[in-house]
């Protein structure tokens, strides 16, 4: 298998296989804003927590994601999720999605440990040829924040995927590619030294 269960760490941050005993600390995570009322993205309420790691764990079985819980280690609580997702097995593809992170942690250093952890993995172990990471159009904080990581846009896959509510969201791809890693990787490293 190309994609495997794995911990990741980092200095403030640890990334844990998802499992179905982390719901109600992720419900908890979430209930920090109450990210599940944003319109353009589907993070768990107490009543989809269990759909939602099920599906999670469905497409880890198939060899096509790795889902995990984000720990913070000072206070040793999960602040949300991201997971591997969209694995193409062949190619060396992968994407990084369903990110979330409790609101009291948005704008800290959490994303960037996260990905910098994440794509390190993806390119220097799995030996990816590139990663993506996709957005509802409207989503406008999380494209800010992919730019940020480096990333470049693809395009815009319209009336690409239908919505709880029955309507058709615009996704954003973007990427980064094995041979821009090392400067991407560099860029967030200095993120990472400042902010501390």
């Amino acid at each position: 298998m190309w994609l495997n269960k794995i911990e990741l760490e980092s200095e403030s941050i640890k990334l844990i296989p998802l499992t179905q005993e982390h719901s109600d600390d992720l419900v908890k995570a979430a209930s920090d804003g109450k990210l599940w009322e944003l319109w353009f993205t589907s993070v768990p309420n107490s009543e989809t927590i269990d759909e939602y790691i099920s599906f999670a764990l469905n497409a880890q079985k198939q060899g096509t994601a790795v889902p995990f819980s984000i720990i913070d280690k000072v206070s040793n609580k999960i602040i949300g999720s991201t997971r591997f997702c969209h694995s193409d097995n062949t190619n060396h593809r992968v994407e990084i999605g369903y990110t979330w992170y409790a609101e009291s942690y948005q704008r800290s250093s959490v994303n960037t440990e996260c990905k910098l952890l994440l794509l390190s993995h993806a390119f220097e172990s799995m030996n990816a040829i590139a990663v993506e990471f996709r957005t509802h159009w409207h989503n406008q904080t999380s494209r800010t924040a992919i730019l940020r990581l480096g990333a470049k846009q693809d395009g815009v896959l319209r009336n690409h995927h239908k919505m709880a509510n029955g309507s058709y969201r615009d996704t954003v791809v973007f990427s980064i590619i094995n041979s821009e890693w090392p400067a991407v990787k560099k860029n967030l490293e200095y993120k990472l030294a400042r902010h501390g």
